[in-house]
């Protein structure tokens, strides 16, 4: 290992929050502060980032007129053929038992949609009444035959579906439904399609955090769905898939359930990693708000939610549908007509004498699709951003050319907001003009002006707003991002990381940073390719950057994130066990398990511990009594479990009923009478 030098924790924070300057914001508070910190590297840009879900009932996917929206829409991805028809599809015949194909939408025809585009295929193979040899005939015609070099197969559609936990909307005709058999079959898939074409990448599917079924046990079972699948298909499967369709109780929530993707998929890659693959894809490949679906909050939520789930690692989000058909007719917020449509362009359809715009006009989530490239395409760099405001949601981009896009999102549908933007690793040139796109709120399209530089920026009602901003010349180093750090040892408190060295010019040395909201920590730094950084907190995970400064004292750009977990000390003198014992989607039940290792007997305890998820909270309790504040948990002992005996001569167990909106992570730190546990 290179020499490395380290810096201890809480040192200084170097990178984060701004002097005064000229470019200062003008006097005055505005509604809201967004920061950007160009420091902070939230990965690339896939070129699969931006997709959507096409379906054989739809006459028009491949429609000219289809064509150029989505072309002009900039989508990398389409899904084909459609949600849980993938599992009644035949992909020869382009027929669906018990189900409408549409003239027209058969497998070419719809590759013929994706070339022309210059997008890529998601593809589902028929798990629910197809066979591996039906997938594996299909690969060899779509990348032999055709040569459409067919990348990402699905292996079918939302099979927790199929009735195993009660709910039975996914058609399946194995004779087992349980997730140990869909991962087998995943497994028998994945090898009959790779002997025809060994590039293509298979996907299995799994449950969302936080969402049912995630948590519930099938009888008899040990395990929920993602607990017993990841284990049997970690390093098997080249990705996995998850669908989200948050619940909201009405549309400001709605608006604010962006936030829980955060904490969701960081549960999911939790799950990942304790299988031994924590670098496993993930594909979002169905996404839809569910609620206001053809007015502006869906819009709103739809450019919110893929950024959110982008910065999170997700290398695709395919949003639902293309078109869908009116269902019902409500009305939004801002007092716009709402059919209950999924499809991000008309159907043309009328309920009632109530009628929707002409076949194939677009919806408000198409303009947030056509928004998304205005703030960055594939290739660029997502970097850190917060808004002090909860109306206001911001997420940055660092163009390839060195410009900084900032999207900004009034969640207001009655008032316009001013924004101060700040910027952290970036210096603006306030002499050159900004960019400003605007998508508001009843428009039909974008609207693009250039205006002269200014860190305040009024942001209309329920609109979404992308401001490009240029760097002033000479601030910029040259060197390249060095390259993305790996995890190669970590321990309860420490922790080694190594990178490939960066390009373009001499490096001083490597600084590694720890992102802390839209402030970057420096914990270490090296003049090598790795660092050990000690004197970190157990039981906690953590992302890391690193940047390579210049002979000028410049840093070059962040390089990808890397996710650091540490654990719990193995040599303490108590441990404990936490289980999930059941689960239904917003709520659970868990039982804890405490033992004392030490050399003396402990009468009278207290467990402490915090939960991870910010929507996680105690709703009952039994053989223990159990306190919380806010996320903090403290529980203590009732009569007949107040001792425990030295060197694990005993143990003591109680469970609770937890509520959880979103995420709902298992503690992972544990303190006996102030005294950090072994946990298991």
């Amino acid at each position: 290992m290179a020499a490395a030098s380290t810096v201890a924790l809480l040192g200084a924070l170097l990178i984060g929050g701004a002097s005064a300057r000229a470019d200062d914001p003008p006097a005055g508070a505005a509604d809201a502060d967004v920061t950007v910190n160009t420091a902070q590297g939230l990965g690339t840009i896939p070129d699969t980032a931006y997709g959507l879900n096409s379906a054989v009932w739809d006459a028009q996917m491949n429609a000219p007129q289809v064509r150029d929206l989505l072309n002009a829409a900039n989508l990398g991805m389409l899904r084909y053929p459609g949600g849980s028809y993938g599992d009644i599809y035949h992909w020869r015949t382009n027929s669906a038992p018990g189900g409408y194909v549409a003239p027209g939408t058969d497998f070419d025809a719809f590759m013929g949609t994706v070339r022309s585009i210059g997008a890529q295929p998601m593809l589902i193979a028929n798990y629910g009444s197809g066979t591996p040899q039906e997938a594996a005939d299909w690969v060899r015609y779509a990348n032999i035959t055709q040569g459409y070099g067919a990348k990402f197969w699905e292996v079918g559609n939302e099979l927790y579906g199929n009735g195993h936990y009660g709910s039975g909307w996914e058609h399946d005709d194995h004779p087992d439904t349980s997730p140990t058999a869909y991962a087998d079959g995943v497994l028998q898939y994945a090898a009959a399609m790779k002997a025809v074409d060994p590039t293509v990448k298979v996907g299995a599917v799994l449950t969302m955090p936080g969402n049912w079924p995630d948590g519930v046990l099938g009888d008899g079972e040990a395990a929920d769905w993602n607990h017993t699948v990841i284990p049997l298909i970690a390093g098997k499967a080249d990705f996995v898939i998850v669908h989200w369709y948050p619940t909201s109780s009405d549309t400001a929530h709605l608006l604010n359930t962006p936030s829980q993707l955060t904490g969701e998929l960081a549960q999911l890659r939790d799950e990942l990693a304790a299988a031994g693959a924590p670098d496993t894809p993930i594909a979002l490949t169905e996404v839809n708000g569910g609620r206001d679906v053809n007015t502006q909050p869906n819009a709103l939520f739809g450019a919110d939610a893929w950024f959110t789930a982008l910065q999170s690692g997700v290398f695709t989000v395919d949003w639902w549908d293309t078109h869908n058909g009116a269902q019902q007719i409500s009305t939004s917020p801002d007092g716009a007509t709402d059919f209950n449509d999924w499809g991000v362009l008309s159907s043309g359809d009328c309920v009632g004498a109530v009628c929707e715009p002409p076949l194939n006009t677009p919806f408000p989530a198409y303009y947030a699709i056509r928004m998304l490239s205005q703030v960055g395409r594939p290739g660029d760099t997502m970097v850190g951003s917060g808004s002090s405001s909860a109306t206001v949601a911001a997420h940055a981009v660092r163009r390839a050319n060195g410009d900084l896009s900032v999207l900004l999102i009034n969640k207001d549908p009655a008032a316009a907001h001013s924004v101060d933007l700040r910027f952290a690793g970036f210096t603006p040139d306030t002499a050159a003009p900004v960019t400003v796109a605007t998508y508001r709120d009843g428009a039909t399209g974008i609207d693009t002006a250039t205006a002269a530089y200014g860190a305040r920026q009024t942001l209309p009602p329920y609109s979404l707003t992308t401001v490009t901003v240029h760097p002033k010349a000479g601030t910029a180093s040259a060197l390249s991002a060095p390259g993305a750090p790996k995890v190669i040892a970590a321990g309860a408190t420490g922790a080694t990381v190594s990178w490939t060295p960066s390009t373009g010019g001499t490096v001083t040395r490597y600084e590694v940073y720890r992102q802390l909201g839209t402030t970057s920590e420096l914990l270490a730094d090296s003049t090598g390719g790795s660092v050990t950084v000690r004197n970190l907190t157990p039981g906690t995970t953590s992302t890391w950057n690193v940047l390579a400064r210049d002979a000028d004292g410049r840093l070059s750009a962040p390089s990808a994130p890397v996710t650091v977990r540490t654990g719990t000390p193995a040599d303490s003198t108590c441990r404990v066990a936490y289980r999930t014992t059941a689960g239904w989607g917003n709520g659970f039940n868990a039982e804890v398990t405490v033992t004392n290792t030490g050399p003396t007997p402990i009468t009278g305890w207290t467990l402490a511990f915090d939960f991870p998820g910010a929507g996680e909270s105690v709703t009952g309790f039994w053989n223990a009594t159990v306190r919380a504040d806010g996320r903090h948990v403290v529980a203590t002992p009732v009569d007949w479990n107040a001792t425990l005996a030295a060197d694990g001569g005993n143990a003591a167990s109680f469970g609770f009923t937890g509520a959880n909106d979103g995420a709902a992570p298992p503690p992972t730190v544990f303190t006996l009478n102030g005294t950090v546990c072994t946990t298991t």
